[in-house]
C-alpha cells in the first residue's frame, strides 16, 4: 500500500495504526514523504513503513531549470537486497585516492562502456 504524507491538501497524518493492520495482513507499506516535513512530523520508519520514498528536488535545482533532480529511497533491512543497483561504490579522484560513495544506480547492461554518455552508464 502506498500513502502520501503530507497529502495533496497539505494534511499530515500518523499512519502507525494503519501500519499495524497492514503488517498483520502481510502487505508492504510505502510512505511517500516530503523530505523537509520530516523535520517536524513523525518519519515514515517510526510509523512502521517498510519503504520511504520522496523527492528532494526542493533542496536541489529548481523545477524549471532542468535536471537531474535528487530523490530518496529507504527501506527496512528485509528489502535492501531487492533494491535496484548497488548501494556503496568506490570512486577514485584524479590523484588516485579512493572514496566510498552511496549510489542507487540502475544496471544499464545494454550500453557498452565505450559508448556510454553518463556516469550511471559507466559505473
Amino acid at each position: 500500500m502506498v500513502v502520501q504524507n503530507p497529502d495533496n491538501f497539505g494534511n499530515v497524518k500518523d499512519f502507525s495504526d494503519l501500519s499495524v493492520q497492514l503488517k498483520d495482513s502481510g502487505i508492504v507499506f510505502t510512505i511517500i514523504a516530503d523530505i523537509l516535513s520530516l523535520n517536524l512530523v513523525k518519519p515514515p520508519g517510526r510509523m512502521g513503513a517498510d519503504i520511504a520514498v520522496g523527492s528532494a528536488q526542493r533542496m536541489g535545482i529548481p523545477l524549471g531549470y532542468g535536471g537531474p533532480h535528487p530523490g530518496y529511497f529507504a527501506c527496512i533491512d528485509a528489502y535492501k537486497r531487492k533494491m535496484p543497483g548497488r548501494i556503496i561504490g568506490i570512486s577514485k579522484d584524479v590523484h588516485g585516492n579512493q572514496a566510498f560513495r552511496m549510489a542507487l544506480q540502475t544496471r544499464e547492461q545494454h550500453i557498452r562502456r565505450d559508448k556510454a554518455t553518463s556516469n550511471i552508464c559507466t559505473a
